[in-house]
């Protein structure tokens, strides 16, 4: 059976760190989402991949090849117009066969899942119940079928969500020849799903043990804390005498751990990193490749991407760095309001009461510049010395602070 996994969005909502990769290729755990997905879909038996890219493709095809360093077989065909997800599955209907799964590139699901929507002999989808289904697709069901699928109405019927992990056999793509444009002028999946119920073709369903979405960047925080806690420890890299690793601590090959620091795992530190000395790096943390956490720095619940440097005397919290970011000395990010009351950003709720900043890729900092509470600052903008920022910059901003006598 192969498995079609739609990887071509950019994904919007989590801007600014889309704006040089797909969605898919967000690092949670120092690994893309969608080699998080990709390895527990091995792990349920499924060896044969298509990934339908568009959106800065280069990225999936440069990092995942043909497939062979996980042991599977990795084809690719191209959405060249983001028309929805509906379109994208159209692009595969002459490579697939009677049957083949679907999902979308950005979830997080167990392979005992997938493995058991594989058996499936029917069209079938997964479901997850949630707490809160608002801003989430839900869908009703009856004696154990689909019955109708609500895409994020304002008041949902019922908390069964919509995972995007299907399995299909070719009746759907009868149904994609009848799926109109949507109200978002897009082709969606669950249309195509909605005819063949409408049509007498039934649709099953299963609910998920686990299931994880992402859809903005604070998401990536609570999937990486979920994910960490099942960590085990696994030194590659050189620790120095007097560093100290408790609990469980993951370091790549080529890192160094120099005297004096203290990580508190569970962390993640990738390849060719230096790490202190002197710092204090916390519980659920992901530093990538190339990085280097310096003296008196303190890391907590944060996402640090490939070639970041947070050298000196700075603090950063339940944040997520990009890629090539530079911290100069002292700069300080400031994670929960003084109220104590959970972060919103330009009016969305985070759920979250601490966040720290979202950082998009290649910013720097000066010497003392100060970030409040649930700040996002646009790729390759530069933050002042003493400066304090705040709220929503755009890429490129460039925020100084001018002092004369």
């Amino acid at each position: 059976m192969k498995a079609v996994i739609i990887a071509a969005g950019e994904g919007k909502r989590m801007r600014p760190l889309t704006y040089n990769r797909p969605k898919v290729m967000l690092p949670i755990a120092v690994k893309p989402i969608l080699e998080h997905l990709l390895v527990e879909m091995k792990q349920a038996g499924i060896m044969e991949f298509i990934i339908v890219t568009g959106y800065h493709e280069e990225k999936i095809k440069e990092y995942f090849g043909p497939g062979e360093k996980w042991g599977v077989n990795i084809e690719y065909v191209t959405q060249v117009n983001q028309a929805g997800t509906a379109d994208a599955v159209r692009t595969v209907e002459n490579f697939v066969d009677d049957r083949f799964l679907v999902a979308n590139g950005d979830i997080i699901v167990d392979s005992k899942d997938i493995k058991a929507i594989a058996e499936y002999p029917g069209n079938s989808m997964s479901l997850y119940k949630v707490d809160n289904p608002t801003g989430l697709g839900t869908v009703e069901v009856e004696g154990g079928f689909i019955k109708r699928i609500h895409e994020k109405v304002e008041n949902p019927p019922s908390n069964l969500a919509n995972t995007a992990l299907y399995l299909f056999t070719r009746d759907v793509f009868k149904a994609i020849s009848q799926t109109p444009l949507s109200p978002r002028d897009e082709y969606e999946l669950t249309d195509s799903i909605q005819w063949l119920v409408d049509n007498n073709i039934k649709v099953a369903y299963r609910e998920l043990g686990r299931w994880m979405d992402t859809s903005y960047p604070w998401d990536l925080l609570s999937v990486n804390e979920y994910l960490l806690a099942d960590l085990n420890s696994d030194i590659h890299g050189e620790v120095e005498e007097n560093a100290v690793l408790k609990g469980a601590v993951s370091v790549g090959k080529g890192s160094v751990i120099r005297s004096g620091s203290y990580i508190s795992g569970p962390v993640v530190i990738g390849e060719d990193c230096v790490i202190g000395p002197n710092c204090y790096i916390r519980a659920s943390t992901s530093v990538g490749n190339r990085c280097h956490i310096g003296a008196a720095v303190e890391i907590k619940n944060s996402i640090i991407m490939d070639g970041s440097k947070v050298p000196h005397l700075s603090y950063v919290g339940d944040s997520v760095i990009g890629e090539d970011c530079n911290l100069g000395a002292g700069t300080k990010v400031a994670n929960l309001k003084l109220n104590n009351k959970e972060v919103s950003i330009e009016g969305k709720d985070t759920g979250r009461r601490k966040l720290g900043v979202i950082m998009g890729d290649g910013v720097e900092t000066g010497i003392n510049s100060s970030i409040n509470v649930g700040t996002i600052i646009g790729s390759n903008s530069r933050i002042g010395p003493g400066t304090f920022v705040s709220g929503n910059l755009p890429p490129k901003s460039r925020v100084f602070i001018s002092k004369s006598n």
